[in-house]
């Protein structure tokens, strides 16, 4: 594929809500309503999804199969190593970082984070740590060479679990790396909004949002929605 590729993190043993990367989101699995959504995004040139070896992933890759898209299969807790395997399959130069568990996410946010990465002359851009946008709309943009250098210096268990940490210098206690980071904000802090599912009770809430939705909506138009019913919004 080359070029950039945007890597959904997916596996099925979640411990709060086992299996909700397959649940029903009206009318197809949840992580194939996420790779619908991040197909739209215009500065992506492929998807891989990155599970696990394990058997109980095998759904994972199936489904991932029916739809076209690669995947990479590697360790379970290391999570960095899986993100480094899924980019070197694809022959990426530049990695989108998403996780499966965000399927309201926004083609055009993900083609705005690219854009930025892009102008700014970053190695790393993402809206993951300094947070304006809505939990569930997380995109972390990066270059294959310090996702590879990532992979070389990062030993921390909890940095090789996290991904990100090293690149974005959110744990400088435990490693990061000496790169230039740009952060992605928004003009207003959306940050208590709460659109990733990690609950039966978040798995209702997009359910109900993805009904009331508009086709190909961007997530301020999922924020117009919402504040018609305001638990939709999940504040936390």
């Amino acid at each position: 594929m080359a070029g950039t590729i945007a890597i959904i993190q997916a596996r099925m043993t979640s411990t709060r809500l086992p299996g909700k990367v397959l649940a029903d989101l009206c009318g197809a699995p949840l992580l194939e309503r996420m790779i619908e959504r991040v197909g739209q995004a215009q500065r992506i040139d492929g998807i891989v999804v990155a599970t696990t070896t394990k058997a109980t992933d095998d759904p994972v890759a199936t489904l991932a199969a029916r739809l076209k898209v690669s995947s990479f299969r590697g360790d379970e807790a290391d999570v960095l190593g899986r993100t480094v395997g899924a980019a070197a399959l694809a022959g990426a130069d530049t990695v989108v970082r998403l996780t499966a568990d965000c399927p309201l996410h926004d083609p055009v946010l993900i083609d705005n984070a690219v854009a930025g990465y892009l102008s700014g002359g970053w190695q790393y851009y993402g809206n993951a740590v300094e947070r304006t946008y809505p939990d569930g709309l997380d995109v972390e943009v990066f270059s294959r060479a310090v996702l590879d250098q990532a992979d070389r210096e990062a030993e921390h268990p909890y940095l090789r679990e996290h991904v990100t940490p090293w690149l974005n210098g959110s744990r400088p206690d435990i490693g990061c790396g000496n790169i230039r980071r740009g952060a992605m904000r928004f003009e207003a802090d959306f940050a208590h909004i709460r659109w990733t599912v990690d609950t039966a009770a978040d798995l209702d809430r997009v359910r109900r949002l993805w009904k009331l939705a508009p086709s190909k909506f961007t997530w301020l138009e999922l924020l117009s929605v919402a504040t018609r019913e305001p638990d939709l919004l999940g504040v936390t």
